[in-house]
């Protein structure tokens, strides 16, 4: 299911600088950033995972002494994880958020962003330390101190220590010609969608499963491609020029 590369990193210890810290009723809990671990999960995934609501409701509604609503959401959010031949394996959890706001709209956005944001990091925390699994110890892991680290591409580019331990995307292909340069690492999130990325005149035109393809519109998107209402393709020109 899993490639060598995301065993690895999925192996690694928490980066120090992802944890963040809360006081509540006077003690103190450690925690990551939903933001942070959507990143995260893009990285080791390739952008082959999504997650579903299946459960969103209110369970509790009061009013504190400021009088300010105070609303309870919980949430059940399950994860899928899929590889590039579209097998996947799916994580579910609960999640629970409160809002507190001036009005009841404000309380229930508030409210049911934060059930959904603690479900979703509980569903992803099955797959390990990178998802903050260790912080959910009361007591430090016991390889804590013997395992290296996972780092995101830009802080492993800089790092010198063990670098055979270090994940890293896998090496694609650079085509070159008189008129400028593409590489195929560019488009590794489509690829890795079980889509191909074929030359067709001076552009590059994305083929394969059609539901795959509309279902991957944001990805595709991201990678610069524009749809044509002529051809029926996605579709962007092959070389980008190189710099004077």
């Amino acid at each position: 299911m899993f490639s060598e590369n995301q065993i690895k990193a999925l192996s690694y210890n928490l980066e120090e600088s992802r944890i963040k810290t809360i006081d509540k009723a006077g003690m103190s809990f450690k925690y990551l950033e939903t933001y942070d671990v959507i990143n995260v999960a893009n990285t080791i995934f390739n952008y082959m995972w999504d997650y579903t609501i299946t459960r969103l409701e209110e369970v509790a509604r009061e009013t504190n002494q400021n009088g300010n609503h105070v609303i309870t959401f919980s949430a059940i959010v399950k994860v899928k994880i899929y590889d590039a031949q579209r097998n996947f394996i799916e994580r579910e959890d609960t999640g629970v958020g409160t809002g507190t706001a001036r009005t009841v709209g404000d309380a229930i956005d508030n409210a049911s962003k934060s059930a959904v944001s603690d479900s979703l990091k509980r569903s992803l925390r099955s797959f390990g330390g990178q998802f903050g699994n260790n912080l959910y110890s009361k007591t430090p892991s016991a390889n804590q101190n013997n395992q290296q680290s996972y780092q995101q591409p830009a802080q492993i580019q800089q790092s010198q220590q063990q670098p055979q331990q270090q994940y890293q995307q896998p090496q694609t292909q650079q085509v070159q010609s008189n008129q400028g340069s593409y590489s195929l690492q560019e488009y590794t999130s489509i690829l890795n969608l079980g889509l191909q990325i074929l030359e067709q005149d001076e552009n590059l035109v994305i083929v394969g499963d059609k539901n795959i393809i509309f279902n991957s519109r944001d990805i595709i998107k991201a990678c610069s491609f524009r749809w044509s209402n002529d051809n029926k393709s996605w579709f962007k020109a092959k070389y980008q020029q190189q710099a004077a």
